[in-house]
């Protein structure tokens, strides 16, 4: 078990830029793959984006955020990052963060994650 601490989000207008934090408080956060998931009132859990554990930090994304949302790693703060640009008002969520060892084929699956942050809003809003 890893427990993870999320920071960040808010209101913001569309066009405008968010970041969001996933951290891993006395745990190194390279041990796993961090992955961010987002649900809209009344949907599904919806994959946003993954870093992968193994080698090389691979990224991957979700085809409705792709080129708009950036996820980052800093090792040294076991830490996370969201980094949310061009964010419109269908991006408004709550946003989790999780952590796991998933294989490729299951990264975008919310039940590959064992570890979930607390969620934290975002709402999109002119």
């Amino acid at each position: 078990q890893v427990h993870l601490v999320q920071s960040g989000g808010g209101l913001v207008q569309p066009g405008g830029s968010l970041r969001l934090s996933c951290a891993t408080p006395g745990r190194t956060i390279n041990q796993y793959t961090i992955a961010w998931f987002r649900q809209a009132p009344g949907k599904e859990r919806e994959f946003v984006g993954a870093v992968r554990r193994l080698g090389g930090n691979t990224y991957h994304y979700a085809n409705s955020v792709e080129g708009r949302f950036t996820i980052s790693r800093d090792n040294a703060k076991n830490t996370v990052y969201l980094q949310m640009n061009d964010l419109n008002p269908e991006d408004t969520a709550l946003y989790y963060c999780a952590a796991g060892q998933p294989i490729l084929s299951q990264l975008r699956a919310e039940t590959a994650y064992g570890n979930w942050g607390q969620g934290t809003q975002v709402t999109v809003s002119s």
